[in-house]
């Protein structure tokens, strides 16, 4: 499966921050732009050479793009690429106990249990849990149900970097996560954030693509500030 980060951030950050609307490639499709509270503009999208159920995501803040990844049809993280770092990550085949979207929705709770190749910091152990809590939200006229989740990484040899409890959104029509509240513990500190959606745009509406963040800018501390890595939604984030 080809890696779209390659493809996209063929920009620089500086000139994404400086265009009012972003660009996908001509082969890809955007079909959702998300406004979240904490000073992120998130854009979900298809692309014609990638397979049945396959759908990415890139974030922006003020400054341009800070994460763009994929998931599959069952809402499982596949690859990713922090501009920030240059890093980029890679699901490893085989994993244990794959994330999956049916069983979540299915049985009300979906344990996950794989690892990721980062070509930077090496291969990193995830082991977590998504459960229903059975409550919906509605956020700017959109329906979600609401999730609590724990996840934890771990690093080669074994060693906790860092673990998340918290609650997120998931939608069964779109077949993925959202951010929400979260608690982050690692071995030198902690902190809180809370990523929610506020509003939900679709093609042919004002902000549709929008490059510019709206909510929460200026009030909150970018996560590429922290020393915890950005982690993507589909596997909890921090």
């Amino acid at each position: 499966m080809r890696i779209l980060t390659l493809a996209l951030f063929a920009f620089t950050a500086p000139a994404v921050a400086q265009q009012q609307t972003f660009s996908l490639p001509g082969s890809c499709t955007a079909f959702l732009t998300v406004q979240s509270s904490t000073c992120t503009v998130s854009h979900h999208f298809t692309c014609a050479n990638d397979p049945t159920g396959v759908q990415g995501r890139v974030d922006l803040d003020q400054a341009g793009p800070v994460y763009i990844g994929s998931i599959d049809a069952e809402a499982q993280w596949i690859n990713s690429f922090d501009p920030l770092s240059g890093s980029t990550e890679t699901l490893v085949p085989g994993p244990v106990d794959p994330a999956s979207f049916t069983e979540l929705t299915g049985t009300g709770t979906d344990g996950y249990d794989f690892e990721i190749a980062n070509d930077q910091a090496g291969t990193i152990h995830f082991v977590g849990r998504d459960t229903l809590t059975g409550n919906t939200v509605t956020i700017d006229g959109i329906t979600l149900e609401e999730t609590e989740y724990q996840i934890a990484a771990l690093a080669e040899d074994g060693t906790e970097m860092w673990r998340t409890t918290g609650s997120e959104y998931i939608s069964r029509d779109w077949r993925m996560f959202m951010s929400g509240t979260s608690k982050t513990i690692t071995p030198t500190d902690s902190f809180e954030s809370d990523d929610s959606p506020v509003e939900f745009i679709f093609p042919g509406e004002p902000g549709f693509l929008s490059a510019n963040p709206k909510h929460g800018c200026g009030a909150v501390t970018s996560q590429a500030n922290t020393n915890t890595p950005l982690i993507p939604v589909g596997f909890p984030a921090p």
